[in-house]
């Protein structure tokens, strides 16, 4: 019974480490991407870049920290995160900031965006995608880990 719990145990522990390791390589693709992000707004002035692969980004450190708190689940986080950028973009479609008498609030304007385009719900799409890919390779990682743990 005691090796029992033992084994148990031991596996507990490479969960964890796995997991730990996880949230690392989340949290360092977060903080790169909110940097870039950060340079992009500041520095660029290219369109392409600041319209849309600002778009891709953007998507990219809001997925990688929730995964952070929750390495493993929900596996549609991708999915969330791209609806939910989706419904960030329908408030610039309808004004909401004008609407609620917000629009003078400089910071809000910047986080929520005032202006509306179809081709930034595609660009959205693209930084999720890339996330699905991420969270794949991510798990395949973890099994991987798991599995060479275990024959040790």
């Amino acid at each position: 019974m005691r090796r029992k719990k033992a084994i148990e145990n031991q596996a507990d522990i490479r969960n964890v480490s796995a997991f730990a390791h996880t949230r690392v390589i989340y949290a360092a693709v977060a903080l790169i991407s909110f940097a870039a992000i950060v340079y992009i707004a500041l520095f660029v002035t290219q369109p392409f870049v600041r319209g849309h692969l600002g778009d891709v980004l953007v998507v990219i450190p809001i997925h990688c920290a929730i995964r952070v708190v929750f390495p493993h689940k929900p596996r549609l986080l991708p999915l969330y995160v791209f609806l939910s950028a989706c419904l960030v973009e329908l408030t610039q479609a309808i004004n909401l900031l004008e609407l609620l008498g917000l629009a003078h609030i400089t910071w809000l304007r910047i986080v929520v965006g005032v202006t509306f385009d179809w081709l930034d719900i595609l660009w959205y799409a693209v930084g999720c995608a890339l996330m699905f890919g991420l969270d794949i390779l991510m798990r395949k990682r973890r099994n991987h880990h798991l599995l060479n743990e275990e024959t040790i």
